[in-house]
This record gives C-alpha cells, structure tokens and sequence, in this order.
C-alpha cells in the first residue's frame, strides 16, 4: 500500500484530513447552540429513527415481551432477598429465563 504513496504525501493527506476535522469541528461549535439548528437536527434524528429503528425496536420488544417481564419481577424477588419464593411461585419464567442464558441463583445478587 506504500507504494502508491511516498512518505511526504501520506503526512500531506494526514495533515489535511486533521484541519477538515477541526474545521468541521468548530464550525459545529459555533452553530450548536442556534435554536434553529437544534430544531432541525431533532427533526433530522427522529425522522432517521421512524425510518431505520422504531418498527424494530417493537418488534424486538414484542417478540422478549414475556423474558422482560420475568426479569423485572426477577429482579423486585431479588431486591426484596425472595429469590426462592420466585423460584417456587414461577418455575415457568424461571425455565423461560434460563433458556435466554439468564442464571437464576439463590443468594444476594
């Protein structure tokens, strides 16, 4: 890959790629803190995450919605050092737990 390039153009292109960067960089300074850029970049980020992530996300949710749920009740039985009366009133969400990977163990946690 050196070869293409000599010593002296390789610290040329580092040395312009770094004055982009803090070009860039206080340009991004000065324009943060406009309310109007603010808006735009909410407007801009929400747009990206209803486009790319939300249908996901909820599907993912929908789809561990029981494994969430037993590890919240999981972790209020820990809290409350009840961890084997969970053990006993739930053996289906301490098998459900345990198939995700999920160690269920007595003592404090």
């Amino acid at each position: 890959m050196t070869d293409i390039y000599d010593e002296v153009q390789i610290n040329k292109i580092i040395e312009l790629y770094k004055k982009n960067r803090e070009r860039d960089r206080k340009k991004y300074q000065k324009k943060k803190d406009d309310p109007d850029f603010i808006q735009k970049n909410r407007a801009r980020a929400k747009a990206h995450y209803e486009a790319h992530y939300k249908d996901t996300k909820k599907e993912n949710y929908i789809k561990n919605q029981d494994f969430i749920k037993a590890k919240s009740l999981f972790y209020y039985y820990r809290r409350t050092n009840r961890i084997d009366e969970y053990k006993s009133k739930f053996p289906d969400k301490v098998d459900l737990m345990e198939s995700y990977g999920f160690v269920v163990a007595s003592g404090s946690g």
